[in-house]
């Protein structure tokens, strides 16, 4: 159960990583039209930290709210520049970076599952003998943030 957890969180994680990707190519296209814009996102992008197997969900949270706040300001820039918006691209990219958004839902949804049947088990008699013996205790469980779902902006 506790190996689920790791795997769930991992999961998170290259899901997380595969959305600051898409974030950066959702980026690059607003290059040409905001450079000041362009560089003060990209400065927040370079500083990200990557959800490990160690992580916690307070981690993820964090870089929920770093992702949320970089995509804001990328979508701030393209209603400024109605080329950029209709661009097939930057349509694509930014549907890239929502269906990201929807895969780390689904994970942590199996994280929470996962963190609810490890809890559940450790509170057992006789597996909360082994659990304390083991070392094991009660995992937190990752919150859903509550974000507005407009503009294209979904959950983390």
């Amino acid at each position: 159960m506790d190996e689920n957890i790791n795997n769930a969180m991992l999961q998170i994680g290259v899901q997380v990583s595969s959305r600051w990707d898409a974030l950066t190519s959702l980026l690059e296209l607003t290059k040409g039209y905001a450079e000041h814009e362009y560089k003060t996102i990209k400065e927040t992008i370079q500083a990200r930290r990557s959800i490990t197997k160690g992580s916690s969900p307070d981690d993820v949270i964090k870089q929920a709210n770093i992702i949320a706040e970089a995509k804001d300001k990328i979508i701030a820039v393209a209603e400024s520049y109605p080329d950029l918006k209709a661009d097939s691209t930057y349509i694509k990219t930014m549907n890239a970076v929502n269906q990201y958004e929807k895969m780390i839902s689904t994970s942590r949804l199996i994280y929470n599952d996962s963190v609810t049947k490890l809890n559940h088990s450790i509170r057992m008699f006789p597996a909360s003998m082994a659990a304390g013996i083991l070392g094991f205790s009660k995992r937190a469980y990752l919150e859903e943030q509550n974000e507005k779902p407009e503009n294209g902006r979904g959950t983390a």
